[in-house]
């Protein structure tokens, strides 16, 4: 069995003061299964973490990255994260989400609270701790 770890791209996409999350799907097997992280997924092989976040972000909502760039670098034991950080310029409604449980808008009081209420699952849901380490960190760079 391979334990090397996972290379995904995900990114922040904000709007105003807000930050665009997926409450991932709540299946065993995948990680974070119910948790509300940020929008991405696995670089696929050759191909580089910027083109992956641009197919990934437009496979998940139907999204276009306007210009974008990378914010950094986030690896622990299971995933290497290539972070790419882009304006949301469209309004909530107009995106299609095709991955995940339900999305939301976050506030960096919901981010620093750890937690946040869904409407499809009907109750308040956890962050992923490296996302919510990761929005902070951006929270934090871009006052």
């Amino acid at each position: 069995m391979n334990n090397q770890p996972v290379h995904v791209a995900i990114a922040i996409l904000y709007q105003e003061n807000k930050f665009l999350m997926q409450l991932r799907d709540n299946i065993p097997g995948i990680l974070y299964p119910g948790y509300w992280g940020l929008f991405g997924g696995h670089i696929e092989p050759g191909e580089t973490p910027d083109v992956a976040v641009k197919r990934e972000i437009l496979e998940e909502i139907g999204y276009t990255l306007p210009p974008f760039c990378e914010f950094g670098c986030y690896s622990d034991e299971k995933a290497v994260r290539h972070v790419f950080q882009a304006p949301l310029l469209v309004e909530l409604n107009q995106l299609v989400l095709s991955e995940g449980w339900d999305m939301g808008l976050m506030t960096p009081e919901d981010i620093r609270q750890g937690n946040c209420y869904s409407q499809n699952a009907g109750e308040v849901r956890p962050l992923g701790r490296m996302h919510q380490r990761i929005l902070l960190d951006f929270i934090e760079k871009k006052q």
